[in-house]
């Protein structure tokens, strides 16, 4: 369950031919879960805001009630549009969860490691990145960078790959979202 969520589209008239509720999109801080919310009544909410979604109904402030999981097609065109920039504000605001992931992920098979899953990284950048934290583990996004050749922005390729998690249901390997719901 995730406490926090951030805002990708809010719809204060609702949806086009349904009631008329306001209705909210976000993806979740932790797990990336996408998510359908219903705000306060009066409350408006800014796409990009972080809003509290956790068990504790007394203390969400803007959400009345979380209706449940969604799919990425079940998504606004607006929320496509935003899920990228967001997903790189929630990996840069947790620079230290993801720099983890660069410095511990496993080999899956002995002939593919779990570092190549990400969008655009070769088993050479994958060989160089298991080389550098051998000697010693990464601090920082710019040590990444600083350190393997042809990698300016470690962030962007997590960023993408939680982007491509979400877009494709039928994913084999999950590294950062929860898997979909089962239809």
């Amino acid at each position: 369950m995730e406490d926090y969520v951030y805002i990708l589209d809010y719809l204060a008239a609702g949806k086009p031919g349904h009631r008329r509720e306001s209705i909210a999109y976000g993806v979740g801080a932790s797990q990336f879960t996408l998510l359908e919310l219903l705000p306060k009544r009066d409350v408006p909410l800014t796409i990009g805001e972080c809003v509290y979604v956790g068990k504790d109904k007394d203390n969400r402030e803007k959400i009345a009630k979380v209706k449940g999981r969604v799919t990425y097609e079940e998504l606004t065109a607006a929320a496509h549009g935003e899920l990228l920039y967001i997903i790189m504000d929630i990996v840069n605001d947790n620079e230290e969860r993801f720099v983890k992931f660069y410095n511990e992920c496993p080999s899956i098979s002995t002939r593919y490691h779990a570092l190549e899953l990400l969008p655009g990284l070769g088993k050479k950048t994958m060989r160089e990145i298991v080389n550098e934290r051998r000697k010693q583990p990464f601090e920082s996004f710019e040590d990444i960078s600083d350190r393997v050749n042809h990698l300016t922005h470690p962030e962007k390729l997590v960023a993408k790959r939680v982007e491509e998690e979400l877009r494709n249901p039928d994913q084999k390997y999950r590294l950062f979202t929860r898997p979909p719901l089962k239809k």
